[in-house]
Order: C-alpha cells, then structure tokens, then sequence
C-alpha cells in the first residue's frame, strides 16, 4: 500500500561534503540524526510514499544552498523513485510524520563530482 505522507513542519537540514575535501571523505556514509521522534508512530516511510516535505540545506562549512522554507511550499517526490539524490532516497526511509532529520550525505549520495554549480561546488583535486 503506498502512502501520501504530509510531513508539516518537517526540516531535513542536509549537507554535502564540500569541493575541497580529500578522497577519505568522499568515502564518508551516509549519517541520519534523528531531531525530533514522534510518539506512538504506527506508520514509517517506505520506498514507493509520496513525501510532502520542508528542508533546508547547507554544505559542510554551514553556506545555505536552498530551502524550501522562504517558498512556503513543501517539497512533493517519491521516495526511492530517484527522484531526489541518493542520501534522500536512503536517509528519509522509516521515516514518521512529523520527525525531524538532520541528514549529512557524503557527495557521492548527493551531487557527486560534478556538484551543482555554482551554489554546489565540483569536487575537485584543484582546490585541496
């Protein structure tokens, strides 16, 4: 049974791992923190749900890079669809509504090499 998940007032503050960092943290895993449980959940989220949900993210040195916040519009994907990056599709998953995450996903479960420019950098061996 697939569910659409109106998550109000969820923030998943995500981070990437910036340019400049060396092979060894490329091969970072994916962390999930948990910032807010929610009691009694009965339902998590699995691969197939619709997601209807607020985040924000930031790299590594803290430099917001997009919000869904100032739009006021929650952000609507299919979770494990591909959709959104890698790190979403793995961090969000057993997920209750409204539980907060913080989420750091190493590049390769984000944007990769090539990053997003210019509000994401390319990692790159030029900038250690």
């Amino acid at each position: 049974m697939k569910i659409s998940w109106v998550v109000n007032g969820l923030l998943v503050l995500l981070m990437v791992v910036q340019a400049w960092a060396g092979e060894e943290e490329k091969k970072k895993k994916l962390q999930i923190g948990v910032k807010k449980r929610v009691d009694n959940c009965t339902v998590k989220s699995r691969k197939g749900d619709t997601l209807h949900m607020h985040y924000t993210g930031k790299l590594e040195d803290g430099t917001e890079f997009d919000s869904s916040i100032p739009r006021k519009e929650p952000f609507v994907f299919t979770l494990g669809a591909g959709q959104v990056i890698k790190g979403w599709d793995q961090g969000l998953l057993g997920m209750c509504v409204g539980e907060k995450r913080k989420l750091v996903i190493p590049s390769d479960m984000g944007y990769g090499d090539r990053g997003a420019p210019p509000k994401i950098p390319e990692n790159s061996k030029k900038n250690l």
